[in-house]
């Protein structure tokens, strides 16, 4: 880790997940009796900025929420861990995004998202010059209008640039691709973008969409693909072989992980892996690891 904390700036989607643990997944009609509940935040660069903060990087979380309940809540528990929130802007009369998120005893989950209401996409008030002397930025396309501002602002001062390429409309993807330097997919967002269900050369196609100097396919437990321009195939890194409990947030934290690492100068290949570390340990958990046990899990510890 260097010596001074690097900084990452998180742009995009952040939803009060409500949360529930359940036994089994049931088709519809059912009635089924959680285990457990819990409300907390939720959203791609919403968790990608408390990885990167729990994993010992300065952050600062963009966004839009609603001047409702769940918008003050989600403001105060993202300050509680650490992230910079003076660009999380409380729209008037809007409606804060929510999600119900049922995990099965395997560590499945189902998600319904309800993407909000009155959340203007508006970019002009985004503090963009704040992102001098930052290490990287990460952003989702669930703000379209925002990831692109921000991506633009990047490029131009030099600031190296992840896109959380989850899944999407094809023409969100085919437009915020070519503006990133890194860009890493979920499987079904390469599927959309590429057209092909072929993942090594969904991968080229991303490449060869504009000056990217990485695409890369998350698959859970099948591990990562990842290409970079020079090399003729794509590389395989194996997952961490853990015994998920949740999966929910585990892409959001690698991409948060990956971004600390590109900031703080590792390289891909050595992101790559302390990122897919840090996703393990959240889909072992459920819970957002320390930079401490990310280090034990590289470590054999």
């Amino acid at each position: 880790m260097t010596a001074r904390p690097v900084r990452v700036i998180c742009c995009g989607q952040i939803v009060m997940d409500h949360s529930f643990n359940v036994d089994e997944i049931e088709a519809a009609p059912s009635k089924v009796t959680a285990r457990r509940y819990h409300a907390g935040v939720g959203g791609m660069s919403a968790h990608a900025a408390i990885a990167v903060a729990r994993l010992g990087g300065e952050v600062s979380f963009w966004g839009r929420v609603g001047d409702d309940q769940a918008g003050e809540e989600l403001a105060a528990a993202m300050a509680a861990e650490g992230v910079e929130i003076s660009g999380l802007k409380r729209l008037a009369g809007a409606q804060t995004p929510l999600s119900a998120v049922i995990v099965d005893k395997r560590g499945e989950r189902s998600i319904v998202t309800y993407r909000g209401n009155g959340l203007s996409t508006e970019t002009d008030w985004l503090p963009l010059e704040a992102l001098d002397g930052a290490g990287a930025v990460l952003c989702d396309p669930r703000w379209t209008q925002g990831t692109a501002a921000v991506f633009a602002a990047a490029r131009a001062r030099g600031v190296a640039s992840v896109l959380d390429a989850e899944k999407s409309e094809m023409r969100v993807l085919l437009d915020l691709v070519p503006l990133v330097d890194h860009a890493i997919f979920a499987a079904p967002g390469l599927r959309i973008f590429a057209g092909i269900s072929n993942p090594a050369e969904g991968l080229k196609r991303a490449l060869a969409s504009g000056p990217l100097k990485l695409a890369a396919v998350t698959r859970g437990e099948d591990g990562t693909l990842w290409l970079a321009p020079g090399m003729s195939r794509p590389v395989e890194l194996p997952a961490f072989k853990v015994v998920a409990t949740n999966t929910t947030g585990a892409g959001d934290v690698f991409h948060g992980a990956y971004a600390l690492a590109i900031a703080e100068g590792q390289s891909t290949a050595q992101a790559l892996r302390f990122a897919s570390a840090a996703g393990a340990l959240r889909a072992r958990d459920g819970e957002t690891p320390t930079r401490a046990m990310v280090d034990g899990l590289l470590s054999g510890g």
